[in-house]
C-alpha cells in the first residue's frame, strides 16, 4: 500500500455511489491510506490541488466526469477514464489568484447557507414547540384514548410487494409520505388488477389517513379526493370516528407527541418498523370536537406562516447554490 499512502495535498475523489465528490487531503491525514471506491490524484508541481478540486466541482468539470460515468445499478467513475478528463491549467500564479477569489466567495456563501439553514431549523422548531404546548397544556374536557378506539376503520396493507409498472394507479409506500404530506409524483404505479389485490381489505377513500410503519416510519397523511391509490408494503390505513377530526389527528401524529410514540415503538436496526398493535396503542389526547376545530384553525394559520418562511429560506439556499455554480463557471471560462 505504499503507493497509495497519503502525503497531504493530493485529491481524493469518490468513484462509486455519488461519484465525483472531491476533497483535498489535509495535513492531519498524512500517512493514512485510501479505501476501495476512492480515487487518489497526485498532481505535478505546477498545479494547485485546490484549483483542480474547484474545476472538478464546476459545471464543466462535473460534465466531464459525468461523460465518463456508467453503471446501471449505481453510478461509477472508471479510474482509467478519469485520467483522460481534460483540465484547463493556467500558470500557477493565476491558479492561486482564482483559488483565492473562490475561497473568499465560498466562505461567504457557506456562512450565508449556514444562517439560512439555521433560520429554517428555527422556524420548524418554533412550530414543533407550539404543537407540544397545545397538546400538553390541556384544558377541561380532554381525554386520552388508544388510537384504535378512536378509529372506525383500521387496516394493514396486503402482506406482499405489488407488481409495479410505469403507468397506472399510485401505490403509496413509506417514502411517499414526506413530513406528513402525500407526495405521489414519484410514486410506484400498479395495474387495476394489482390495485384490486392490494385493496381487498379496504379501498382507500378520500379522508382516510395513511401511516408509514417501515423505514421512514411514523408519518401520517390524509388521502385527497383524487387520484385513487392503494397501499404498498409498510403502510397502514385508518379512518377517524366522527368525534375525532382527521386534521386534528394528523397534527397529533406528525407532532412531537406522535413522533415520540413512533420512535419508542420502532424495532429493528437494519429494517426499522412499527408493529400494527403498537400503532393501535398510541395514546391520543383529544378534547371536544368544537375545541378540536378551534385548535385546527389556530394551527393552520401558524403552519401557513411557517411554510411561507420555509419557502423563503429554501429559495435563498437554492439561490446560493446557483451563485456557487455561476462563480465556478466564470472561474474556468476566463471571467474572473
Amino acid at each position: 500500500y505504499r503507493r497509495t499512502l497519503l502525503r497531504g495535498g493530493e485529491l481524493l475523489i469518490s468513484l462509486v455511489g455519488r461519484p465525483g465528490q472531491v476533497a483535498v487531503v489535509p495535513p492531519d491525514l498524512i500517512g493514512a491510506n485510501i479505501a476501495r471506491q476512492v480515487g487518489l490524484i497526485r498532481l505535478r508541481g505546477c498545479m494547485s490541488a485546490e484549483f483542480v478540486s474547484y474545476y472538478l466541482q464546476s459545471p464543466d468539470g462535473i460534465a466531464s466526469l459525468g461523460a465518463n460515468t456508467g453503471g446501471s445499478v449505481q453510478l461509477v467513475i472508471n479510474l482509467g477514464d478519469l485520467r483522460n478528463v481534460r483540465v484547463p491549467i493556467p500558470p500557477l500564479p493565476e491558479q492561486q489568484r482564482i483559488v483565492g477569489i473562490l475561497d473568499e466567495a465560498f466562505d461567504g456563501i457557506a456562512t450565508a447557507k449556514a444562517n439560512a439553514e439555521k433560520n429554517l431549523q428555527n422556524a420548524r422548531a418554533l412550530f414543533e414547540s407550539h404543537l407540544q404546548s397545545v397538546f400538553t397544556q390541556r384544558g377541561p374536557g380532554w381525554v386520552e384514548k388508544p388510537l384504535a378506539e378512536l378509529c372506525a376503520l383500521f387496516v394493514d396493507s396486503a402482506h406482499r410487494t405489488p407488481k409495479y409498472q410505469a403507468e397506472g394507479i399510485p401505490a403509496v409506500r413509506p417514502r411517499d409520505v414526506v413530513n406528513g404530506k402525500l407526495a405521489l409524483t414519484d410514486a410506484a404505479r400498479v395495474s387495476k388488477k394489482e390495485y384490486e389485490i392490494q385493496s381487498k381489505r379496504h379501498r382507500p377513500a378520500p379522508g382516510d389517513i395513511v401511516y408509514s410503519r417501515e423505514l421512514s416510519y411514523g408519518w401520517a397523511a390524509v388521502l385527497p379526493e383524487s387520484p385513487r391509490v392503494c397501499l404498498s408494503q409498510g403502510m397502514c390505513l385508518f379512518r377517524p370516528a366522527p368525534d375525532l377530526n382527521g386534521t386534528f389527528l394528523l397534527y397529533v401524529l406528525n407532532g412531537p407527541i406522535g413522533r415520540a410514540q413512533a420512535t419508542r415503538a420502532a424495532v429493528g436496526a437494519a429494517h426499522p418498523h412499527i408493529n400494527l398493535g403498537d400503532i393501535k396503542a398510541y395514546l391520543i389526547p383529544m378534547p371536544s370536537l368544537g375545541t378540536q376545530m378551534q385548535i385546527i384553525r389556530q394551527l393552520d394559520v401558524m403552519a401557513a406562516e411557517i411554510e411561507h418562511l420555509e419557502s423563503i429560506y429554501q429559495q435563498k439556499l437554492a439561490a446560493l447554490d446557483a451563485l456557487k455554480k455561476s462563480l465556478l463557471h466564470q472561474a474556468f471560462s476566463g471571467q474572473l
